[in-house]
Formats: structure tokens, sequence, C-alpha cells
């Protein structure tokens, strides 16, 4: 056990957000992403029975979302003609704003196959068991100020 370190963030998945370095991203996957198949090429953590919302407050205490770029922090668009709500990305803002300043504006969308193809190239995906529909959220790591 650790002091201070949120008790979801498995000793894997924190070896691997402190082996990334300046500009590596990961993924924090819902249920349906295919994780196994985008991260073939990364190292895939497994977090089944957590959502999220709840990894995405834990890793960001620890985390620092990239200054450098506009968006550090992508979702993945819903795509024309699905006729899905997003309540979770709601969620999402909350959350990255009580970590970075610019809040929303952290955020981006992208193209469901565009982030299929970025996903490819993370360091990293958080295979969750998050049932929300669009719930995958990529992270783009900045550098510790502090």
């Amino acid at each position: 056990m650790l002091k201070g370190i949120p008790s979801i963030l498995s000793p894997e998945l924190l070896k691997v957000l402190c082996e990334m370095g300046h500009s590596d991203t990961i993924v924090i996957a819902d249920g349906n992403f295919p994780s196994e198949t985008i991260g073939k090429n990364a190292i895939v953590i497994r977090a089944d029975g957590h959502g999220v919302p709840e990894l995405l407050e834990a890793i960001l205490k620890v985390f620092p979302l990239d200054t450098y770029v506009e968006n550090p922090v992508s979702l993945m668009q819903v795509m024309p003609g699905d006729k899905v709500e997003t309540p979770i990305w709601d969620v999402y803002k909350e959350i990255v704003s009580k970590e970075d300043a610019r809040g929303e504006k952290a955020f981006c969308e992208v193209e469901r196959f565009e982030f299929y193809e970025r996903a490819k190239k993370a360091y990293a995906v958080i295979a969750t068991g998050e049932t929300a529909i669009y719930a995958n959220i990529m992270l783009q790591k900045g550098v510790v100020t502090k």
C-alpha cells in the first residue's frame, strides 16, 4: 500500500503512468472498445469492474495533462446517424476541470476511425467495464512542474 495514491490505481497501471513521457497518450476505453486489437502494439491493462470516470479521476491525481497542446483530452465523436446521448462526457469535463484550469477547453472530439488510428499509437490502453456508449477518452501526458 502507498499513502496518497488512489487505491483504484493498480501497481501495473502506476508503473505504466510513471513510464510514460511527455506527449505519450493513454486510452481509457469503455467495455465495447476493441482494446486488445487496437492495443496490440501497446500495453493493455485490464480494469474490468471499473468505470471510466473513477479511473479518470484517480489517474488525473498523478498524471499531468499536456500544456503544450490545445486539447490534451480527446473523446470519440458520435457517428453521424447514431441517436446516442453522451452524458458521461459532462462527468469527464467536471473531473478534468478539478485538475486542469482549462476545463472544457482541454477537450476535443475526434472522428471514430481517426480516434482508433490515434489509439493504435497510444502507449497504453486501459480496458474498463464501462457500459456507457462513446465513453472512450484519450489523455496526452504533460510535464510535472511542481
